[in-house]
């Protein structure tokens, strides 16, 4: 009977196991919303109670442990890594870090950035990585812990002094970017927080002068989860020229895509 209990009690832990590892994964990865509460909700939870830590710090473990210091290209794909082979994290990810965002960086050559929802550093490093000689790079992080986190990923890729890393809501430290670091405007931006913040932060932008003629505006996650009053506005304002850019959300086979706005003043 002991033998039939313990039986019965590994049987089913191999069967959770293969659930949680693979067949959930797999039933989800094709669709954006049930990816997020599977990954972003349900796993992040899991995890988070069995390790007593969270999924910034593991995946800040993960870079210390792969990525070369003072080379973030190294970080990126340790991330990358630990993303597609560990833990699903809200990173741009490599697909549409490598095809889109890099790719926009690289063409507008910006000597000033800013950067909308930090969250570990990943599109941080990604973007300092490819900024010109004395480029500058302000990126914004709501969350405390993960701005902590993404201050040591950014210090491991080597790019610390080209990034201004500023903790606070993005409502209140747009309107403060000209005084506090003598900002301009921006050349690129780069829109990844709260999607319901795109249009508000766009429009704040506007009012207080931060874009010029040439502007480029990147949001991230325009499918899913979706911003379409940011897209409603965006296309359909006479300021803007916008093109969508087809791709999946990160880490999965679920549509998504990012969306290109050049202000024309």
């Amino acid at each position: 009977r002991m033998w039939w209990v313990v039986g019965y009690a590994t049987g089913g832990a191999v069967l959770l196991y293969t659930l949680y590892k693979w067949v959930i994964p797999g039933a989800v990865q094709y669709h954006g919303g049930l990816a997020l509460i599977w990954h972003d909700v349900i796993v992040e939870w899991i995890l988070d109670t069995l390790t007593q830590s969270t999924r910034p710090q593991r995946l800040l473990a993960a870079v210390h442990k792969k990525a070369t210091r003072g080379n973030p290209r190294s970080v990126v794909k340790a991330i990358d890594e630990f993303c597609n082979q560990n833990e699903w994290a809200m990173n741009v990810g490599n697909e549409k870090g490598s095809e889109i965002l890099d790719s926009v960086v690289s063409e507008t050559n910006p000597g000033c950035v800013l950067e909308l929802g930090t969250y570990c550093g990943y599109s941080t490093v990604r973007i300092a990585s490819l900024l010109p000689p004395h480029a500058q790079l302000i990126t914004l992080e709501f969350n405390p812990d993960n701005a902590a986190v993404a201050r040591q990923v950014i210090a491991w890729a080597g790019v610390a002094e080209k990034v201004r890393l500023v903790e606070g809501e993005s409502g209140e430290w747009i309107p403060k970017m000209k005084e506090q670091f003598g900002v301009k405007t921006f050349d690129l931006v780069f829109l990844d927080h709260w999607k319901n913040r795109y249009l508000l932060d766009t429009k704040l932008m506007e009012e207080c002068g931060l874009l010029k003629k040439g502007s480029v505006l990147l949001a991230d996650n325009v499918v899913c989860p979706g911003a379409p009053d940011y897209l409603e506005y965006i296309r359909n304002s006479p300021q803007y020229k916008s093109q969508f850019f087809k791709s999946h959300l990160e880490y999965t086979k679920a549509e998504d895509g990012l969306e290109k706005s050049v202000f024309l003043g």
